[in-house]
């Protein structure tokens, strides 16, 4: 264990027997180190980089110079740097400056945005984005192209439902997409189609594939703008490092372009698709996984859709479905033999996986894999690892498999699961209490843009258990709470033990990287609701202060 009080007196000192460097900057404050069993420290010193020194205010105080830096935290508190393990982090930089129907709260204000954003563009250029939600809307119809033709007609139109497992096209994308009522249905995915047979525009997973292959690529200067906007909006909430899933690979030449330039000011680690395995492999063993900026994690596929859009794989129909489970958006077969090759190439494998049967088959796969293959440190993730029947969540803990999950879906999807699925589903959603209880690493993140990139509002949605609508005051499955130190730790910790960097950063000691935040509460003792209220007042990347309040 490190006390808070050491030094590492070797990496201040200016020589022998002479006294310690000034240190560049010093954050004063209520300090949660993150370190196992360690006190709150006073202070902490960073030099570089790096954290050279933490303890009480006294002793950090002698390490400052007339240059050294000072933030004063008051009665805040200062912690490691946030990390999001899920992310689909330039697409969350792109729909900074899209049409935004998060919040559209009737079907008349979803057409009335886009009419709105269509007037300020150019005839034949894309609107894309939207994150709809349709459980906002009186009786939850699903939208439709006629609410969008009319005033759309210059400009092709695919809008995803928040999830990014279904979405809108309207008439002109469809042709684009060379989508009509005689287009057969792709395997794993859903053409929705009227009672006239014609098709409705609403593209359920695989189905998207065809629009999005008509939708021209990103130009160099649009991946390098949404990854830029992306850094900035996210160290705006204290996030200092993600976990950057199904990454394009244009997303990838974003951030190597961005570390050239010296403006990166988030650490990724890159997941391309798992069905790309032999190309990053080809990479990762040409050039190197890569550094404490970026780095090539491994690869990421999906068993299954979402429960939004009742694609998601259980064992049981659906209630407002009935003649569905669900879907495999990848083929069995295909998700095996792709799973065990990425494992014999050295990759970390992370996998999608939303509804009970998913989990089930995936931890099924995981764990064939891992005996066929013999021990090593593989560090599988099942990304959400949303609902769980009873009798896999020991699965988790045994064969160290990450369950990476994103608490504020359980404060959303709380509102309306019940009308898809059965009570005693409803009981493994979400597992976080029973999978920590079960000794299983569980490490949080947001999903970026289907929910907001914002850790103080998922730990607050990890330890109250509360619904957006405001109907479960004490907490949805309560059971399931965890508390705000565990929240915390699944946000930093858990995190960075998740892309194999616990040895670099994820706590607050000498020697690990200078990535800290300030927050203006101590979350830790202010009522759990009022979490959410919270600020960040400063964050610190590498030693440099990236956003201030």
């Amino acid at each position: 264990m490190k006390h808070p009080e050491i030094l590492l007196l070797g990496v201040l000192s200016s020589g022998p027997g002479l006294a310690p460097m000034p240190a560049d900057l010093i954050v004063y404050g209520t300090i949660w180190t993150g370190a196992a069993d360690s006190a709150d420290a006073q202070a902490l010193a960073i030099r570089g980089d790096v954290i050279v020194a933490v303890g009480d205010r006294a002793r950090i105080a002698a390490l400052a110079g007339p240059n050294t830096r000072v933030i004063e935290g008051g009665h805040g508190l200062v912690v490691p740097g946030f990390a999001d393990g899920h992310t689909h982090f330039s697409d969350g930089g792109a729909q900074l400056a899209q049409v935004e129907l998060r919040d559209a709260a009737t079907p008349a204000e979803f057409t009335r945005r886009i009419r709105a954003y269509a007037s300020g563009i150019h005839r034949g250029a894309w609107i894309l984005g939207g994150t709809w939600d349709h459980e906002n809307w009186p009786g939850a119809p699903l939208p439709t192209r006629e609410w969008i033709d009319s005033v759309t007609p210059d400009n092709p139109v695919f809008v995803q439902r928040l999830d990014g497992h279904m979405g809108l096209a309207n008439a002109r994308a469809l042709a684009l997409a060379r989508i009509t009522r005689d287009t057969p249905q792709p395997e794993g995915g859903t053409i929705v189609h009227d009672d006239h047979g014609e098709p409705t525009g609403l593209l359920k997973d695989n189905a998207m594939n065809a629009v999005f292959a008509a939708i021209p690529p990103p130009t160099p200067e649009d991946a390098d703008a949404a990854v830029a906007a992306a850094m900035r909006f996210a160290n705006s909430h204290g996030v200092v490092a993600v976990s950057a899933v199904s990454s394009p690979w244009s997303e990838v030449a974003a951030f190597e372009r961005a570390l050239r330039r010296g403006t990166q000011t988030v650490r990724v680690s890159l997941y391309p698709a798992l069905a790309d395995w032999k190309k990053v492999a080809e990479r990762v063993h040409a050039q190197g996984p890569g550094d404490d900026w970026i780095r090539l994690a491994g690869v990421k596929g999906f068993v299954d859709g979402s429960l939004g859009s009742t694609t998601a794989l259980f064992f049981d129909e659906y209630l407002d479905e009935p003649a569905s489970t669900g879907l495999f958006v990848t083929p069995e077969d295909s998700l095996r033999r792709w799973i065990a090759a990425a494992d014999s190439a050295g990759l970390q494998v992370v996998v999608h996986a939303i509804g009970d049967r998913a989990n089930a088959v995936l931890l099924d796969m995981f764990e064939a894999v891992a005996r066929d293959h013999g021990p090593r440190d593989r560090r599988f993730r099942i990304e959400h690892a949303q609902h769980l029947r009873r009798q896999d969540i020991p699965r988790f803990g045994a064969a160290g498999i990450i369950a990476s999950m994103q608490p504020y879906h359980a404060a959303d999807d709380g509102r309306w699961a019940a009308s898809r699925i059965r009570p005693a589903q409803l009981a493994g959603t979400y597992a976080f209490r029973s999978l920590l209880d079960a000794h299983a690493h569980v490490q949080f993140g947001s999903d970026w843009t289907v929910a907001p990139l914002d850790p103080l509002l998922g730990i607050w949605a990890a330890v109250t258990r509360q619904t957006l609508d405001g109907k479960n005051p004490g907490g949805w499955f309560p059971e399931q709470k965890i508390g705000v130190v565990e929240a915390l730790r699944a946000y930093t910790v858990e995190n960075a033990y998740g892309v194999f960097a616990e040895r670099r950063r994820g706590t607050l000691e000498p020697g690990m990287l200078a990535d800290v935040v300030v927050l203006d509460h101590d979350i830790r003792v202010i009522p759990p609701d009022s979490i959410r209220h919270t600020r960040v007042r400063t964050t610190i990347v590498g030693g440099k202060i990236v956003f201030v309040d």
